[in-house]
C-alpha cells in the first residue's frame, strides 16, 4: 500500500513538473516571436537584456522539466536542426528589404530559448551514458 501511495506521489509530481516544462516552452516560443517582432529589432531598447535573459531562463527550465529520457535523442536532433536553419535564416534574411529585420530578430528569439534547453538535455544525456559505465 505505501509504495503504491509513494508511486502515485512520484506520478503526480513528475507530471505537475512535465506540466511546468510544458508551458515553459509554449511561453517562450510565443515570447521568443513577439519579443523578435517588437522588441529586439531596436538594439538600443533596454527591455533587450531582459527579454533575452527570460528567454534564457525559460530555455533553461524547459532543458530541465520538459525533456524525458525517451525524448532526447528526438530532441536533440530537432534543436540542432533548429539551430542550424535559424543561424542561417539570419544571414539569409538580411538581404530582405521590409520584414528582414524582423524575421531575423525572431530567429536570435529562438536561439536564445533554444540553445539553453539543449545545452541542458544534452549535458543530461552526457551525465546519463556517463552514468551506465
Amino acid at each position: 500500500m505505501a509504495k503504491a501511495v509513494r508511486a502515485s506521489m512520484v506520478r503526480a509530481s513528475d507530471g505537475s513538473l512535465q506540466a511546468v516544462g510544458s508551458w515553459a516552452f509554449l511561453l517562450g516560443v510565443f515570447v521568443a516571436i513577439i519579443a523578435g517582432a517588437l522588441l529586439l529589432t531596436d538594439k538600443s531598447n533596454p527591455a533587450l537584456t531582459t527579454v533575452t535573459s527570460f528567454l534564457v531562463l525559460l530555455g533553461t527550465i524547459v532543458g530541465l522539466l520538459n525533456v524525458t529520457t525517451k525524448e532526447t535523442n528526438s530532441f536533440l536532433l530537432a534543436s540542432v536542426v533548429l539551430v542550424l536553419v535559424s543561424g542561417f535564416g539570419i544571414t539569409v534574411y538580411s538581404d530582405v528589404l521590409k520584414v528582414g529585420p524582423y524575421l531575423q530578430a525572431m530567429l536570435v528569439a529562438i536561439l536564445e530559448f533554444v540553445v539553453p534547453a539543449t545545452i541542458v538535455v544534452a549535458l543530461k544525456a552526457i551525465f546519463s551514458l556517463a552514468e551506465r559505465k
